[in-house]
């Protein structure tokens, strides 16, 4: 359902100059007739009046729906649709992501972190209605990004991390607590933290478990991501002989990151190649795509354009019609 509203809807009390404008031109309509002396009306009583005598009146007309016209263009006409109901999927998203030394790992190509903040990035450009942000730790933690919708920001920001940014070592507790802490102020519905590592908890402050627990009592989804190949990963190692690889033992401390995850109503997942990373957001996608808003809104259309086209085809016909039709003989 469609009602029309005007922006402007002062400027329509302009219309009544059209008033004035009719009234003028009735008066000085009956002082318009052309005057001539005869001595017998006998011959002109049968002389059919021209069709153009009625039609003169048309040129007026056309100025009068004109200036109508433009009155209205300039009150703003708009088409409003009636309210109704739109539902949003939009959630506060923080990625938590381990930037360790071991994340340079090449079991994952090109690397571990690579691969991984490849695969974040194609999962923040297709979650379009969801505030998103990005916290890095290893030894420390920090927030890159709070939450945001500007998502090219955000992907920018993924570009820059490399691993070295901070004091190397792997604080999971930490690195949670900075991600849970960044919603905390959050009104979103859904609140949900996706912590990627590839380790052992060994530096930081703050217990994974305690980190959890406060994430628990804010209603804080986490999902945890255990990133490695079983067995031994090739890491490139610096020796004086250049860059070499070396096999090292890949160790994730999966108990702790099921606990999380369980804790907080979330879930534990493995990666352990690119394609299985990939296949983990997309499931994390899927599992976060809850409609969580139901909003009513109004549409506004500008409806002058169409005004503007009668308008000027009806100038361009009173011109036409003045100097064609109805021309004046001076």
């Amino acid at each position: 359902m469609r009602d029309i509203t005007f922006n402007n809807p002062g400027f329509l009390y302009f219309l009544f100059i059209n008033v004035i404008l009719i009234a003028w031109y009735i008066y000085k309509d009956r002082d318009a007739q052309a005057t001539i002396q005869v001595s017998s009306f006998n011959n002109l009583e049968t002389k059919k009046r021209s069709f153009k005598i009625y039609l003169r009146h048309i040129l007026f007309a056309f100025r009068i729906l004109v200036i109508s016209l433009l009155i209205i263009i300039i009150a703003r006409p708009q088409s409003t649709k009636e309210w109704q109901e739109e539902s949003t999927e939009g959630i506060d998203i923080i990625l938590a992501l381990d930037i360790s030394g071991s994340m340079l790992a090449q079991d994952f190509k090109p690397n571990r972190l690579e691969a991984s903040k490849d695969v974040a990035m194609e999962f923040i450009s297709g979650r379009t209605d969801d505030r998103i942000g990005l916290v890095i730790f290893s030894g420390e933690s920090f927030t890159q990004c709070p939450v945001t919708t500007d998502h090219p920001v955000l992907i920018n920001l993924f570009n820059e991390i490399e691993s070295g940014m901070i004091e190397d070592g792997t604080a999971i507790g930490l690195g949670l607590a900075t991600a849970v802490n960044r919603l905390r102020e959050s009104d979103a519905k859904s609140k949900v933290i996706i912590l990627l590592t590839d380790g052992v908890n060994n530096r930081g402050d703050i217990d994974p478990i305690t980190a959890a627990e406060i994430a628990k009592r804010m209603n804080v989804r986490v999902y945890t991501i255990g990133v490695g190949t079983r067995g031994k990963a090739p890491y490139p190692v610096q020796t004086i002989f250049g860059v070499q690889m070396q096999y090292v033992d890949v160790e994730i401390d999966e108990d702790i990151l099921s606990k999380i995850a369980q804790m907080t109503g979330g879930m534990y997942f493995r990666a352990t190649d690119n394609r299985k990373l990939s296949e983990i957001y997309e499931e994390i996608d899927q599992l976060e795509k809850t409609k969580i808003d139901v909003k009513e809104f109004s549409k506004k259309e500008e409806k002058y354009l169409g005004l503007s086209f009668i308008a000027a085809l009806l100038l361009l016909l009173e011109i036409l019609f003045r100097n064609t039709l109805f021309r004046n003989i001076p």
